[in-house]
């Protein structure tokens, strides 16, 4: 398999296979921030979002697996407003989807929290307006930055079986379901609890840090939240909290889901939404094969004293029997076992934002 790694200094691809090596097989945007990566599985397409200090945004995108690239049309917020009547500015692409098997659309979540789409291949995209004039977002306090100046759309999720079915997760509001191809949305926030508001019940608030559909089973999603990690069986009509063993944090940013097994996943904790290290020190996964009840450490390979990592909401991924996730100290891990037992790639990247796997 391929995979590409977003780094605060460039892409990197490798090639992963059983039996061998990883090999480094190409450098791209080297000294550019990797914010994003899409790879469109109906076209094949690479896409990635870059963080110019100086130029801001740019989206640039590759038909020949990197061997060339174009510069993609940036989404534009003209002529719309913030609630506080300033103009609307797009800071940062934090994700991109396809609209599913059976559709042309492309799906872009950006900061200040607006969703755009594209039916042209990603030519243009348009501001969906029924989500940008959501009812809950003209209220003052009910979206909001989370580690940021503003509201980011980081996780767009797509019902594999109806493209017209999908989810956002924005940090701060909550997940927003659409049933209609986004012409109109409901927050899906029952039973998540945001701890640093003063109404933890909030409908709308809530901080979701990632968020994951079963490909199988698209009623069950799984979500590691600001305040926990959380999984609904009923397509987020109600989510449940579950916790990881007695004495480990269940805050964190990153989450791994089985494709055939919902029950089953894997989550890298983080000490506290204060102190952003490995919990004593020490970087874990731990896996659950039964929705939470009980959760195991598989953390064979990884280091177990004086680790400062922390892994994003982005740079944890699992395809098939691979797993491989990207540290903000520049670490890169994988696995080809069932069992786990971690191998490290690399000791000397840069940050890692993002990971995919071709």
């Amino acid at each position: 398999m391929q995979v590409l790694i977003g780094t605060s200094k460039g892409l990197m691809v490798y090639e992963i296979l059983q039996d061998t090596a990883p090999k480094e097989l190409d450098i791209h945007f080297l000294g550019f921030s990797v914010n994003m990566i899409f790879v469109d599985k109906r076209s094949h397409r690479w896409w990635v979002g870059i963080a110019h200090r100086h130029w801001g945004q740019k989206v640039h995108y590759s038909d020949d697996q990197g061997a060339s690239w174009e510069e993609a049309k940036l989404p534009s917020y003209q002529g719309f407003k913030m609630i506080n009547g300033a103009p609307a500015k797009l800071k940062e692409i934090w994700s991109m989807q396809h609209g599913g098997a059976d559709s042309e659309r492309l799906w872009l979540g950006t900061e200040p929290g607006g969703l755009f789409s594209s039916t042209n291949g990603g030519a243009t995209f348009e501001l969906n307006e029924p989500l940008w004039d959501h009812t809950s977002r003209q209220k003052e306090g009910k979206w909001f930055g989370a580690g940021s100046d503003f509201p980011f759309i980081h996780s767009i999720e797509i019902n594999p079986h109806n493209s017209s079915h999908l989810y956002v997760a924005i940090s701060c509001a909550g997940i927003f379901e659409s049933m209609d191809n986004g012409a109109s949305w409901q927050p899906r926030n029952k039973g998540l609890l945001a701890t640093y508001l003063p109404n933890p019940n909030v409908e709308v608030g809530q901080d979701p840090h990632q968020l994951l559909i079963n490909p199988e089973a698209p009623n069950v999603l799984w979500q590691q939240n600001h305040c926990g990690i959380y999984f609904t069986k009923n397509g987020g009509k109600l989510w449940t909290e579950v916790f990881l063993k007695k004495g480990i944090s269940s805050y964190g940013f990153s989450l791994a889901i089985d494709e055939k097994n919902p029950a089953r996943s894997w989550v890298i904790p983080v000490e506290s939404d204060q102190r952003r290290v490995a919990p004593d020190l020490k970087l874990e996964v731990f896996e659950t094969t039964n929705f939470g009840q009980s959760w195991k450490s598989v953390s064979k390979g990884l280091p177990i004293t004086h680790s400062f990592d922390i892994v994003l909401r982005k740079s944890f991924k699992r395809k098939e029997n691979l797993m491989i996730f990207g540290t903000t100290n520049g670490n890169l891990f994988y696995t080809l076992e069932e069992t786990p037992y971690w191998q490290l790639i690399s000791s000397h990247l840069t940050k890692v934002n993002t990971v995919c796997i071709v």
